[in-house]
């Protein structure tokens, strides 16, 4: 009976041992899905986690985060050093979705960081009209709203790169992600490469303490 409680024992642990290291795997798996190399994004490089928001430039709730959770998220964990936002694109709702975010990856390549989260900010900021009409993103419209935060020679220069279809493999390799993480709808948080399923801003704050370990 002792020898046969024994073996039990060890096939159990042998289990867990195996589920644990399963796990492990894919976590990783999970994190290493997400090539941060050349993506936009704001806070101290020397941050230790990663926060990326998936939008659709289409995307009202993607409008409201930027809007009502993005500053809270930067005063909580951006300029305090724990975390690092980063933007990538999953643009589903319609083909000017397309349109915006690869005009926005134009300006990030062409302009630069700081340009392109001016550029991002008033794009979710004139999603509608002061009516509340849908504005069509437009190669005319995404133009004007650079307009607003670029000079006119690098307004053009990002035009002249966006009709050359220079940001193509950039927008392709977002999308590549996430489909790879299976996102669905917009918008999509990860926190350390792992989505976010949380109800409330202490499971946001839990995570990103648990990320940073």
């Amino acid at each position: 009976m002792s020898k046969k409680i024994f073996w039990i024992i060890g096939v159990i642990a042998i289990c867990l041992i195996a589920l644990i290291v399963l796990n492990g795997k894919s976590d990783k798996s999970a994190a290493s899905t997400i090539d941060y190399k050349d993506q936009p994004y704001i806070g101290k490089e020397s941050a230790p986690v990663e926060i990326v928001e998936f939008g659709d430039y289409k995307c009202p709730h993607c409008a409201e985060f930027n809007e009502s959770l993005l500053p809270y998220i930067q005063q909580q964990f951006v300029e305090t050093g724990k975390a690092k936002l980063y933007f990538m694109n999953y643009a589903f709702i319609a083909a000017d979705s397309t349109t915006a975010a690869q005009f926005a990856e134009t300006v990030y390549q062409q302009l630069g960081n700081e340009k392109f989260w001016k550029f991002h900010e008033l794009l979710f900021a004139n999603q509608t009209t002061k009516a509340g009409k849908e504005n069509q993103m437009t190669e005319d419209f995404l133009k004007a709203v650079l307009g607003q935060v670029a000079n006119k020679a690098e307004t053009e220069k990002v035009v002249k790169a966006f009709e050359k279809n220079k940001a193509k493999d950039a927008f392709k390799k977002d999308m590549t992600t996430a489909n790879k993480l299976k996102v669905q709808a917009t918008p999509a948080i990860f926190i350390g490469g792992k989505e976010f399923k949380g109800k409330t801003m202490d499971d946001f704050n839990k995570m990103v303490d648990e990320a940073s370990k």
